[in-house]
């Protein structure tokens, strides 16, 4: 091979390799994938609080402080996945972690909310998705990190095909939700800021599509 095709070899091949680095992640089934860089808010939006709800990243985690506001995906098509997040919550504080949210506009009450609270006002605590399932019992202290993994596809129940909605902590399988009223059908990931009493640390936030199946 000539010295000239070597190097022009040499120079296609970093050409392929800067693409490939710039090419945005893309999720397949069966493959975790991760919505958050550790190093910015790239790609994510923020949906009320304007001025007074704050969304940083500090030492690697999501930071939500301040007033109410919503922190969105950049995808708003998910519809069967697993997601997967580190949490902390601060005492007295609370937060959701959100899954199929049809628009990104800082509501509460859009998309399901799998609620992060651990000595909160409202007794409804870690665990629990707002509104279908209620769990009192505190599962993890504040100011603690844990694993909160949501497992959600639509499969046939007795003849219907409805959400199933399996709720984790820490690797440990808490229950699944046959939810029947099939609420929200796909959406974003997001994360929210409750109130200004409240402060929320995320991590590691990943996503593994599935298909119909749930594989």
């Amino acid at each position: 091979m000539t010295g000239l095709r070597l190097r022009q070899r040499r120079f296609a091949g970093m050409i392929g390799l800067a693409l490939g680095l710039l090419a945005p992640a893309c999720s397949h089934a069966g493959e975790w994938v991760s919505l958050f860089d550790g190093q910015t808010l790239s790609g994510w939006t923020q949906g009320g609080g304007e001025g007074k709800s704050k969304w940083t990243v500090e030492d690697g985690a999501i930071v939500g402080s301040g007033q109410a506001s919503m922190l969105y995906s950049p995808k708003g098509e998910y519809k069967n996945f697993k997601f997967r997040a580190e949490v902390k919550i601060s005492d007295g504080g609370n937060s959701g972690m959100y899954f199929r949210c049809p628009t990104p506009n800082g509501s509460f009450s859009e998309g399901y909310e799998a609620q992060i609270d651990s000595t909160h006002r409202d007794p409804i605590r870690t665990g629990s998705v707002y509104g279908f399932v209620h769990v009192y019992k505190q599962i993890v202290p504040p100011d603690n990190w844990f694993t909160y993994e949501v497992e959600v596809v639509d499969k046939n129940w007795r003849g219907k095909v409805v959400p199933h909605i399996k709720v984790s902590v820490n690797g440990e399988v808490l229950y699944e939700l046959v939810e029947y009223t099939k609420a929200w059908d796909h959406g974003h990931f997001a994360f929210q800021q409750h109130d200004p009493g409240s402060k929320v640390h995320i991590r590691k936030v990943e996503v593994m599509e599935l298909d119909e199946k749930g594989k």
